[in-house]
């Protein structure tokens, strides 16, 4: 948390966080990719690593995730332990248990939790990219045929800060590495 020297904004979208009452809000993007960035096909990921879902669960669990429509549609349910907002250009899409906005800004302004996560598709990832402070990046050592990617991490804008590798085994097909990056 972050206390900030001069008055309170209320409700006001930066380069790089939103300020609420006392505090910055951590927006933070998780995604898992391949060497090239690629984190997609056909609405789908690229593969199964359960590693990854262990690693999504347990970084997200108790905070509100953001999501496009196409990203829930993909994932089929709800992820219970999580404020789940889905964003639509729809103006009658209606989702039981879920959040609905028209905006990522509408979204954010929603929000009063430390920290919020982005967690796709690629439209929501481009276009919350400046906002974004933290990465939670899961890199697959592999390269796949893809038809979306994340957005490049420009390391003269964030520093890894926290890397842990693992080779392939038995329940995880390839080698991958967790990785948190922070904007400097």
């Amino acid at each position: 948390m972050i206390i900030l020297k001069y008055p309170p904004v209320h409700n006001i979208i930066d380069n790089f966080a939103v300020i609420l009452d006392s505090f910055i809000m951590i927006i933070a993007a998780i995604v898992v990719t391949d060497l090239n960035n690629a984190i997609g096909k056909d609405n789908q990921l690229l593969c199964h690593l359960p590693a990854d879902l262990k690693f999504f669960k347990k970084t997200t669990m108790g905070a509100p995730i953001i999501m496009g429509r196409k990203t829930y549609e993909s994932i089929g349910r709800l992820l219970p332990g999580r404020r789940n907002m889905v964003i639509t250009r729809s103006s009658d899409y209606k989702l039981e248990g879920a959040e609905i906005y028209h905006t990522l800004e509408t979204a954010l302004k929603n929000c009063t939790e430390e920290k919020v996560f982005i967690i796709g598709g690629a439209e929501i990832f481009n276009h919350a990219f400046p906002m974004i402070t933290e990465i939670y990046r899961t890199v697959i050592k592999t390269s796949f045929v893809a038809d979306t990617h994340f957005p490049d991490i420009n390391t003269m804008e964030f520093d890894m800060d926290w890397q842990e590798c693992h080779g392939a085994d038995e329940k995880n097909k390839y080698d991958y590495c967790f990785q948190r990056w922070l904007r400097l």
